[in-house]
């Protein structure tokens, strides 16, 4: 039975990960009329090179660490984009009629 449990707890993680990047994907496809929002869409668009870190390893694998692309990436990211696209990705289940994810 805790394996089954181990399995399933990175499933939020992966969820929210992805959930970032499509957000990420999309701010950059849409653009945005203020110029704080296409910053934090460029900003966005910057972590390609984190999206495989961002996926749960199989079971039984330690997850990679991120290379110096990612952290450079991560790092050029600011805390308001960071925030404000948490803010997005947390009120997306409720506005789809879906239950908030938690990870705990």
């Amino acid at each position: 039975m805790a394996m089954v449990t181990a399995a399933a707890e990175p499933q939020p993680r992966a969820a929210l990960s992805l959930l970032l990047l499509l957000l990420a994907l999309l701010l950059v496809v849409l653009g945005g009329a203020e110029a704080q929002q296409q910053t934090c869409a460029g900003q966005l668009s910057g972590l390609a090179p984190c999206a495989r870190y961002s996926v749960p390893p199989a079971p039984g694998q330690a997850p990679p660490a991120p290379g110096p692309e990612c952290c450079s990436a991560l790092g050029a990211v600011s805390r308001d984009c960071a925030c404000e696209t948490f803010g997005i990705i947390n009120s997306l289940p409720a506005k789809c009629g879906l239950p908030p994810v938690s990870c705990r």
